[in-house]
């Protein structure tokens, strides 16, 4: 980390105790033992978090904790050393669960909805991210019940007023408030986000670029990511230009925090001066190599390079 290195500041507020396992076969009634079971935090923001911490950026992960496994999350993170300002709840920290299944190679995920939020909290919360002192903000993951629809909306403002770049990765109805509001730097759904968001498919990725640069000239963001899974990713400018990437050639072994550790990367190279077409392909790099690694959000750094030199020719 240089002199200066620029601080990056993640909130989630409906983080997760994220469990993965392996089973034999997942079958209805039987009793499904399962075997190589890991821990982790988990939640947009919170593995956000880690990867830019493990890729040598500087790093804040703001998140509500509540509960005995609010606890066992602020234990997590401790233990990866990532830094984290905790935002106290009353209700329950959730857990999550992934399981793969040995015969059919599929992956499943249970996701619980998680707590309800006091007014309160998330003012808190709104409080914790103004007080954390950092450059860049990401706002991540899923609003939990209790929070309203515009709340990252809100954030960003009072973000960009302060004069913060201000990263969104969500969905649904706070994504669209978001955007109303205009401003962002970066903003990264998937396809199946986008195409909710723009209510209708998007099924050539010609029709993909059109769209995130047609959402890029609008104002709403400067750099429009939408990430296509086995089909690789785009990114569209507010200047007009886009860009193309093919998903990394890597063994899968689990999804579970690739589209975050794509936000890392990307917004970690943003903040340290590279063009977008460059932090693109960290992004990328780095959502691969959580593709290739068991758990949630296990980017490694030296496999994070390693792809990176191979996509880097690929750029189109």
């Amino acid at each position: 980390m240089s002199a200066g290195e620029p601080r990056i500041v993640t909130l989630t507020l409906n983080p997760a105790v994220d469990l993965a396992c392996e089973a034999e076969a997942v079958r209805p009634v039987r009793k499904i033992r399962t075997t190589g079971e890991t821990y982790d935090a988990g939640g947009g923001g919170v593995n956000v978090a880690r990867v830019v911490h493990e890729l040598g950026g500087e790093t804040v992960a703001v998140a509500t904790a509540g509960g005995v496994v609010g606890r066992f999350l602020e234990e997590l993170l401790d233990a990866a050393g990532v830094p984290r300002r905790s935002v106290p709840i009353r209700g329950r920290t959730r857990i999550s669960m992934v399981v793969h299944d040995r015969s059919s190679g599929l992956e499943y995920r249970f996701v619980p909805e998680g707590p309800v939020l006091e007014e309160a909290e998330w003012q808190a919360a709104l409080r914790a991210i103004a007080e954390e002192p950092g450059a860049w903000l990401v706002l991540s993951g899923s609003l939990p019940r209790g929070v309203p629809e515009d709340f990252y909306a809100r954030a960003a403002r009072e973000a960009r007023a302060r004069g913060r770049q201000v990263v969104l990765d969500t969905s649904g109805a706070a994504l669209r408030a978001a955007l109303a509001e205009g401003g962002l730097a970066l903003v990264k759904p998937s396809l199946g986000e986008f195409e909710a968001l723009l209510g209708r498919p998007l099924q050539e990725t010609a029709a993909i670029e059109a769209a995130a640069a047609e959402l890029a000239r609008s104002g709403a963001a400067r750099l429009v990511a939408v990430t296509l899974g086995h089909r690789g990713a785009v990114l569209a400018s507010a200047e007009g230009r886009t860009w193309r990437l093919p998903a990394p050639d890597v063994p899968v072994r689990g999804a579970s925090g690739a589209g975050d550790s794509f936000v890392a990367a990307m917004t970690l190279a943003l903040a340290r001066g590279a063009p977008p077409e460059d932090a693109f392909v960290w992004g990328s790099a780095a959502g691969g190599a959580t593709v290739a690694s068991p758990g949630t959000a296990h980017a490694r750094r030296a496999e994070v390079e390693a792809i990176y030199a191979t996509l880097r020719r690929s750029l189109a």
